[in-house]
């Protein structure tokens, strides 16, 4: 096991390029399980979900080659298997991808239910078995397992899901992609990933339009074959990497990012007084002022992302005056908050909303990370506190950002990833 040591309080200096997009990538590779031929992916981020994921189709069946170090050839020709019921496919939410691809595929699956981050709650998947049932799917949860049948193929229909769920209408698309006739995805998500996967799903031969708008139209066809796709930009990760130099200051240009999918993140940064220029294909974020306070509230793209909301909560903690933060997508997203308050922070909850008091700093503490962008978050307190911050549980963070250390040592930050024994784990335990 490891965990970060951060020296806080030093302004970022230089440039940061940014990976291809998590969220595209792991709705991507469930979907190469649909093509006859060998689909090139370009562009993938060097994480640990994507480790998982290339690793579980691997024990169904898949030859996977690696180009280089951001580029895989996946051939699923040979898959001949349904199920995916491996200890493998508790690690991430994003197994449950599988559900669509497969039952596209052979118009039946198993696969277990998904794992992943736990930030308060469950995360339901009824609005994906309200779509494949109209999709003339049998579903049933039993010991883990969601197990679905058709009668021999999914046949298009029309679906409204009664909230823009970025899961379901990923999920919806990748099985509407092989079925029999049109599918209609009504108040579908909107957000850069899926347009970037309906766009993977078309270079391979589907039928797919409308993706980032409310009104996604599939026209099933019969096989889709091979061909090259390069992930786009994470607009996460470049948000993430906007907050870090916002809060500890500095000047920072962020490479390879498409600044409109930023924009939404960009406009709450320059409300605070962070200066944000947006370049062709990146952006250039300054900040040395205290920061203003501000009122967000999360909701579907392009509203502010919840993936974004702990990392805005961090540096709001040294803005003046009172900021709230509301989540609007999931119901409990602030389990973060102990963690913050170890290091001084002056947060409340109230229902759905954090409720901030500027404080002029933060102070370093032992603190852990309980999901993904909560860990991230906590890496941002780290590298505006005084002093130094211990940071455990950082295999949620290394799930959804590519060398995090690396990248922030090279713009000045004072971050190390450090080896941990497991007797020292069990000793630190009993001492608290």
């Amino acid at each position: 096991m490891t965990k970060y040591v951060i020296n806080g309080g030093r302004p970022l200096h230089g440039e940061v390029e940014i990976s291809g997009a998590k969220n595209a990538a792991v709705a991507i590779i469930p979907a190469a399980l649909m093509v006859d031929g060998v689909c090139r992916i370009e562009n993938l981020p060097q994480i640990s979900d994507v480790s998982t994921l290339l690793s579980i189709l691997k024990e169904m069946g898949a030859e996977i080659r690696l180009v280089n170090k951001r580029t895989i050839d996946i051939d699923c020709t040979r898959v001949g298997t349904s199920r995916a019921t491996f200890d493998t496919m508790r690690r991430i939410r994003a197994s449950y991808y599988l559900i669509g691809a497969l039952l596209g595929r052979f118009g039946s699956a198993d696969v277990a239910m998904p794992g992943g981050c736990n930030f308060g709650g469950v995360r339901p998947i009824d609005q994906h078995i309200k779509g494949f049932h109209a999709m003339g799917a049998h579903i049933s949860i039993r010991n883990g397992i969601v197990s679905a049948e058709t009668d021999g193929q999914l046949i298009g229909s029309t679906i409204y899901l009664d909230m823009a769920s970025v899961g379901a209408t990923i999920n919806l698309m990748l099985g509407a992609t092989l079925a029999q006739g049109m599918t209609y995805i009504e108040n579908a998500a909107r957000e850069p990933h899926i347009v970037d996967l309906a766009n993977f799903l078309n270079s391979m031969g589907a039928d797919i339009r409308g993706a980032g708008t409310n009104v996604i139209k599939i026209r099933g066809v019969r096989r889709m074959t091979g061909g090259f796709y390069s992930i786009i930009p994470d607009q996460i990760e470049a948000g993430t990497y906007m907050a870090a130099v916002a809060g500890a200051g500095g000047h920072v240009t962020i490479k390879d990012v498409i600044p409109k999918h930023l924009e939404c993140i960009s406009m709450k940064f320059r409300e605070m007084g962070v200066t944000v220029v947006d370049r062709e294909d990146s952006v250039i974020v300054k900040s040395s002022e205290p920061l203003a306070r501000s009122h967000i509230k999360t909701m579907p793209y392009p509203g502010f992302p919840t993936d974004m909301q702990p990392q805005i909560s961090a540096i709001l903690c040294l803005a003046r005056g009172t900021s709230t933060v509301t989540e609007g997508v999931w119901g409990n997203r602030f389990k973060y908050v102990d963690e913050l308050a170890q290091m001084g922070a002056d947060i409340r909850i109230s229902g759905n909303t954090a409720i901030i008091e500027g404080i002029p700093y933060l102070t370093g503490a032992p603190i852990k990370a309980g999901d993904l962008r909560a860990g991230a978050a906590l890496v941002i307190a780290g590298l505006c506190a005084r002093g130094e911050t211990e940071i455990g549980g950082v295999s949620y963070i290394e799930r959804g950002y590519e060398k995090m250390v690396k990248k922030l040592s090279s713009i000045g930050a004072d971050i190390k990833s450090v080896y941990v024994p497991d007797e020292q784990q069990l000793e630190e335990k009993e001492a608290v």
